[in-house]
């Protein structure tokens, strides 16, 4: 790991020491069921609607067996609520019956499940399981580039150059703080560089414009 990387990490530390997942889960199910509502929807807005969707559909096997419109009307303050209902259906029959009712804890299983791709299977690997992963969201894909972590919009490029600058023990812990740093701080449009606890290791060109 690269001076410049480890200190990157040394100073997300000491802004943001908890690091935790703002979605709120209970178990493997429902983190998954929240960061597959969560695509293009903030986690406040995910957090609003999880709790009578689960009071509706606690399990795998009673969200696979949903009724459509029933589902969609639960959901639909998170948009593009017809797409996400028919990811959750099938996800949640892959889970009922391909996995036996409980979440599958690697890569591999994760990403065949319908709606779950990488970032989302890293989520549930760092965030439930106990294993490295390197989450690559928005926010995660603005800062790597404005810190030069990464030259890629590509977010699986930018996962693998992530975990070559880091050690597997520290993946889980650098990209969730990455990811809301960027939520809170290092924003789109107007970034917060006045605030930013990481304005010493920054050489982005847009920051003396803000």
């Amino acid at each position: 790991m690269s001076d410049r990387a480890a200190h990157i990490a040394v100073l997300l530390h000491q802004a943001i020491p908890e690091g935790r997942i703002e979605l709120a889960h209970h178990s493997p199910w429902e983190l998954l069921v929240a960061t597959i509502l969560s695509a293009q929807c903030t986690d406040q807005r995910v957090n609003q609607v999880t709790p009578a969707l689960f009071q509706r559909y606690p399990t795998p096997q009673s969200m696979a067996m949903s009724e459509k419109a029933d589902l969609e009307a639960l959901i639909k303050p998170t948009g593009f609520y017809k797409s996400k209902a028919k990811n959750l259906v099938g996800c949640a029959q892959a889970v009922s019956t391909r996995f036996g009712g409980h979440v599958p804890s690697t890569m591999d299983e994760l990403t065949s499940i319908p709606g779950v791709g990488r970032k989302t299977a890293n989520v549930l690997l760092g965030g439930v399981f106990g294993k490295p992963g390197v989450v690559v969201d928005t926010h995660v894909k603005r800062m790597a580039n404005r810190l030069a972590l990464s030259r890629s919009q590509n977010p699986e490029h930018i996962e693998r150059d992530l975990q070559a600058l880091y050690p597997q023990t520290e993946w889980t812990a650098v990209s969730q703080r990455l990811l809301l740093h960027g939520r809170y701080v290092c924003l789109a449009r107007k970034p917060r560089c006045h605030a930013c606890s990481l304005d010493s290791v920054c050489m982005w060109e847009g920051k003396l414009t803000t």
